[in-house]
């Protein structure tokens, strides 16, 4: 027997409360996304995992996104996870779905654009890339970061997953066989487009955003969409999400801890600018972060017991997985080892989540930072948890929630690792202490 449409259905005297389905491929990138209907009073739910049970979801939140972890698995695969939660939403007849891309273009964009296609059973999806409160810009199809095409900017020489291609419809036809379609900025008065497949939608500023999404809704082409926190930063409104009304910002710890996982250039400017200033900025040895058993071993325990007495002595501190003067060390340990990028990926992730759920209980240890989605992701897989509260942003792209861990509630700032300005962990330590 067919699914009732899911917003007919009732629960407790009441509407059900589901409205919108979001497939990040990253948990920052879930979290930015997440959190702009949040902020909005939505409830929100942002939660982890390629095998997604939506039957046991749905009548529990008006917004549920979901960090399908598919950025550094293969294209056919990540078609594959995106295709399945689709077509599950489909089921239960979800009236939105969203496929969350990263808006420097990193990823699977042309496999999970056509699984979004693919199992929705759609003839169109409008996909807006752009970020433009990040100055991250979509023009004649082309997409620029801070004005440089994205594959001569930092991403195109990301060393886990550089960006080729600055023609987003080039970019698709990687890995998909999908038509797409161009609308550059000075035709989107006009009429959108006949033909099927994937619209790309140039945007500039947020009026753009806006008044194409307002486009789309007018013509009822927002059952399946696609962009970056950007485009969602306009849903709330259009598709009446939320009370208005968010829960206010809750007072923070002032002790203060940055866990850097990212090995971008912009989030190392950033904690070189804190060291400066102050910060206590410890440097994890290539061997803590390559060797999985080295913290179980005597030697391993007692650097974990000389590093928390190190981080707890300080209200600001920078745990570091990046080498001074650059990672050619850990590439050396690496290849040493064996070891080629994923694995290093994985190996540095991984050691960071064992510290920080080691590190979890300590008092001192107060508000996080966690730079880079892969990094947050394998703090919260160390510790058995596989959802977290999106609150509010304290910043672009910089998202407060909170999470539970054995009875005590933290609140984690998460910012992807190409967001912010240098001076931006000294911002929030200021914005934190004055909470």
């Amino acid at each position: 027997m067919e699914k009732e449409p899911l917003y007919y259905r009732k629960r407790d005297g009441g509407k059900d409360m589901l409205r919108l389905l979001m497939i990040a491929d990253d948990f920052t990138g879930a979290l930015d996304a997440g959190v702009q209907f949040a902020a909005c009073g939505a409830v929100t739910r942002v939660i982890t995992g390629q095998s997604v049970q939506l039957d046991a979801l749905v009548q529990t939140c008006e917004v549920l996104v979901v960090d399908a972890q598919t950025r550094h698995i293969g294209a056919r695969q990540a078609y594959a996870v995106v295709k399945a939660i689709v077509e599950q939403a489909k089921g239960w007849k979800i009236p939105h779905i969203y496929k969350k891309t990263d808006s420097a273009l990193r990823g699977n964009i042309g496999a999970e654009l056509t699984a979004l296609l693919d199992g929705s059973g759609e003839g169109c999806l409008p996909f807006l890339p752009a970020f433009p409160q990040m100055q991250r810009k979509t023009l004649g199809g082309i997409h620029y970061i801070d004005g440089v095409p994205v594959e001569q900017s930092v991403f195109g020489q990301d060393p886990f997953e550089p960006v080729r291609h600055s023609a987003v419809a080039a970019l698709i036809a990687e890995q998909s066989q999908v038509e797409t379609s161009s609308v550059p900025a000075d035709q989107q008065g006009a009429a959108l487009p006949e033909s099927k497949g994937i619209w790309i939608f140039d945007g500039a500023t947020q009026q753009d955003l806006e008044q194409t999404a307002q486009r789309l809704l007018e013509a009822d082409q927002l059952h399946i969409m696609a962009g970056c926190a950007g485009f969602a930063s306009v849903l709330p409104r259009l598709l009446k999400l939320g009370t208005g009304k968010p829960e206010p910002i809750p007072q923070l710890d002032p002790n203060f801890l940055v866990i850097c996982g990212s090995v971008n250039p912009i989030t190392l400017a950033q904690a070189d600018r804190a060291e400066q200033a102050g910060f206590l900025r410890l440097r994890l040895a290539p061997e803590q972060k390559l060797d999985p058993q080295h913290w179980q071993t005597p030697q391993g325990q007692q650097e974990l017991e000389q590093l928390r007495g190190e981080l707890m002595s300080h209200p600001l501190r920078i745990l570091d997985t990046n080498d001074k003067g650059g990672n050619q060390p850990t590439a050396q340990c690496a290849a040493q080892r064996g070891m080629d990028t994923e694995a290093v990926r994985q190996a540095v992730s991984g050691t960071i989540g064992y510290l920080v759920s080691q590190l979890f209980a300590c008092p001192e240890l107060g508000t996080l930072l966690v730079t880079g989605g892969d990094t947050l992701l394998q703090c919260m897989d160390y510790m058995g948890i596989h959802e977290i509260q999106p609150l509010c942003e304290l910043d672009s792209g910089v998202v407060l929630s909170r999470f539970t861990y054995q009875g005590v509630t933290r609140y984690v700032i998460s910012k992807s690792g190409g967001f912010g300005r240098e001076n931006l962990f000294l911002e929030l330590a200021e914005r934190i202490r004055r909470s």
